[in-house]
């Protein structure tokens, strides 16, 4: 069973069409959102940023303390709104989703809760850092697992219900290693290179059913992931971004109905020369990692 920190409720069952793949224009009541890796980086400052728009919102995490920790804030965010109008609501529903019914617990607990959401930030993952040749099985199990795998399984579950009610946006959260390739991160890179393929076509799949894919590919970002990846960011360039900026990046995404967005922009030029000019790009790159 998930403990579940509650707060102000209100409904938000009415949405319409016509903002299916923009589930953050308007004003109106409440939407509702699930947003995995909520209890630290990433997922917690796309929490805190969606409060701040009055979402109702479903986060998960594996860890169950430092989830409670953001639920509360974020619920004291929401609780602080203007007086009069509907307030948002915040849920923690702690679970591992690598873990056999993790996903499908959460899923179920969403559509039970909240109903097909509006917006979907699938946050979620780890890193490992090394040389591929010394990476143990597990390891390589184990990142692919979290940073694929889950998020493909717990995609899957919330689509129909999404298209049937032919709303909302699905944002995957990648990396510029998934776009170009990271030296001592294969399995990572490889690993974040099927989420930028799988939100290719899954938005192909999905383009008549009201329901839009945006990719969100952030280079390095403060957060904790290289802590827990055993190994610190050592790179001089670039310098690693806010995790806020990554968020704002995510919520000016979801409310314009963009496809693609990297943080900070300037990643798109490396990527498009590897498009444009590979042998110039694998030059430089073997040169400057």
């Amino acid at each position: 069973m998930p403990h579940v920190f509650p707060t102000t409720e209100s409904a938000a069952r009415g949405r319409s069409a016509t903002s299916a793949s923009r589930p953050g224009a308007g004003d109106g009541p409440p939407r509702s959102a699930l947003v995995t890796g909520a209890s630290s980086g990433i997922g917690a400052a796309v929490a805190r940023r969606l409060a701040a728009e009055n979402w109702r919102l479903v986060l998960n995490g594996r860890d169950e303390t430092r989830l409670a920790a953001v639920t509360a804030q974020v619920s004291a965010q929401l609780s602080a709104r203007v007086p009069g109008r509907a307030h948002g609501s915040a849920v923690a529903f702690p679970a591992d989703l690598t873990a056999p019914g993790g996903g499908p617990s959460l899923a179920d607990f969403v559509l039970d809760r909240v109903g097909p959401p509006a917006l979907l930030v699938a946050s979620a993952g780890i890193g490992w850092a090394g040389d591929f040749a010394t990476m143990p099985r597990e390891a390589i199990e184990e990142v692919v697992a979290a940073d694929l795998l889950a998020t493909l399984h717990l995609v899957r579950r919330m689509v129909p219900p999404m298209a049937e009610a032919g709303t909302g946006r699905i944002v995957l959260i990648g990396s510029v290693a998934g776009s170009l390739g990271v030296r001592g991160e294969a399995v990572y890179s490889a690993a974040k290179a099927g989420i930028g393929a799988f939100a290719d076509a899954l938005r192909y799949e999905l383009k008549d059913a009201g329901v839009g894919v945006t990719h969100v590919i952030p280079g390095a970002v403060d957060t904790p992931f290289f802590d827990r990846r055993g190994v610190p960011y050592q790179r001089s360039r670039p310098r690693p971004v806010s995790c806020e900026r990554v968020a704002d990046a995510v919520w000016n995404a979801v409310r314009r109905g963009k496809d693609e967005v990297y943080v900070p922009g300037w990643l798109r030029l490396p990527t498009r020369m590897r498009g444009v000019a590979p042998a110039m790009y694998r030059r430089l790159a073997a040169r400057f990692g």
